[in-house]
């Protein structure tokens, strides 16, 4: 029996081929990778603006059940904070209002990279579990004060470090770029949530009427 022989050849791509596969395929992504990564920080800064609504709720409920005090103007013994908010360590204050929060996850901004989220408000919850700042000064009784927002602050051109910061109106306040790219959320005594310029944060501050707000940064 004769062996059969095809008559088709094999079609083989040639070496300009594959080049100019490659080149559209590098293309293709370098036109979609911006895109996808502005959608992912949509994402997260919608996902922070939730967590400071979460969080601006939780301290209305815990106000409105201590005679419309925050808990930094309650006494410890009294379910407050106000002795231990000389402290360094922010994370004791947000542990007052911990019966009001569903999780802890909530005090971690998903663009923020150097914080990771904890599991529970007791076992290992410390400041490297919280995104955001809280103004001790903060009063129910005006509410378009600011009282908690994005900690990834810049004053006078230095990062801000953790502990009590006693930040002055004429003093020059910027966000950093490393999460919400010269954007940055505040959370208001009224509840509600302000995405905010760098512009827009130093005007907030100046709208408080008062020449000085202390923040516990995390």
């Amino acid at each position: 029996m004769k062996p059969r022989f095809s008559n088709q050849r094999t079609i083989a791509l040639t070496m300009v081929e594959v080049l100019v596969v490659i080149v559209v395929l590098i293309t293709v992504l370098a036109l979609l990778l911006p895109a996808l990564a502005a959608r992912k920080r949509a994402t997260q800064r919608i996902s922070c603006v939730s967590n400071l609504k979460q969080i601006g709720l939780a301290y209305r409920i815990w106000e409105g059940d201590h005679n419309d005090k925050y808990p930094m103007q309650v006494s410890v013994t009294n379910g407050g904070a106000m002795e231990i908010i000389g402290d360094s360590n922010a994370y004791l204050l947000w542990q007052t209002i911990s019966n009001q929060l569903s999780s802890p996850k909530i005090l971690w901004c998903p663009a923020d990279t150097n914080t990771f989220p904890a599991t529970s408000f007791s076992t290992g919850f410390s400041d490297a579990n919280i995104s955001y700042f809280l103004n001790l000064d903060a009063d129910e009784g005006y509410p378009q004060m600011i009282i908690n927002g994005d900690d990834n602050l810049l004053v006078d051109g230095k990062p801000v470090r953790p502990g009590i910061l006693n930040l002055w109106t004429n003093q020059i306040i910027v966000w950093t770029k490393d999460r919400h790219h010269d954007v940055g959320n505040i959370g208001l005594a009224d509840g509600s949530v302000q995405g905010l310029t760098t512009e827009g944060l130093q005007q907030a501050l100046q709208q408080t009427g008062v020449a000085t707000n202390r923040l516990a940064i995390p």
